[in-house]
């Protein structure tokens, strides 16, 4: 399976914005991009070019593909199949990245990014309507219960989760806290993610 293995933070550097791809770093001083917000490279601090149309759809689309962690083929089977739903192409895609199970298990807080929420599912920890699932990408459905299992609450990252996990829940989740687990009550819509995405500028580049 192929993935990123560079620095994370260059990835937020290039993109001008934080992408909380480190979790609790991305909150501090030692963010990065707080003390060196300049495009990484040899000319990072060279006057920047005005950016051509193509060259902003495309960075875009790299802002919010490289936020969930997911590669191009990946995401543009995303982008294909809310083509064919009802609805608007563009929030029908960010809908189907915010139902990962690797992103509804960061936005619980079971995870402080979604690398850690994913490296926890493919470790067995995670289980969905009691069953375990440890596929990342795994689309999850109105009235899914997320949960930890019973057999990972002595992990050390959980046992201080019991006691409630200090972060804002979408408002399409309900968590209970004290068992470790969160249900699915409603579809997510833009207004829910915590990232200013111009969705239409991602519908326009891979409709050239």
């Amino acid at each position: 399976m192929a993935r990123y293995t560079e620095s994370v933070c260059r990835i937020c550097r290039r993109e001008g914005t934080k992408l909380f791809l480190k979790g609790d770093r991305c909150y501090g001083a030692k963010c990065a991009l707080t003390k060196r917000a300049t495009v990484p490279g040899e000319h990072g601090q060279a006057r920047a070019r005005k950016m051509s149309e193509y060259g902003t759809q495309l960075r875009e689309k790299q802002k919010v593909r490289k936020s969930y962690g997911v590669m191009e083929k990946q995401f543009r089977r995303y982008f294909d199949k809310a083509e064919n739903m009802k609805g608007v192409t563009g929030e029908n895609m960010l809908q189907l990245l915010e139902r990962r199970l690797d992103n509804v298990v960061y936005r619980l807080g079971f995870g402080n990014s979604r690398a850690q929420a994913r490296q926890f599912i493919l470790h067995g920890h995670i289980s969905v309507n009691g069953k375990k699932v440890n596929i990342p990408s795994y689309l999850v459905d109105m009235g899914d219960v997320i949960a930890i299992r019973e057999r990972s609450y002595d992990v050390e990252q959980f046992k201080a989760m019991r006691e409630g996990t200090g972060k804002i829940v979408p408002k399409w989740l309900t968590i209970n806290a004290a068992e470790l687990s969160g249900t699915v009550t409603a579809m997510p819509t833009k207004e829910d993610i915590d990232l200013t995405i111009e969705e239409h500028l991602i519908v326009e580049f891979y409709s050239r």
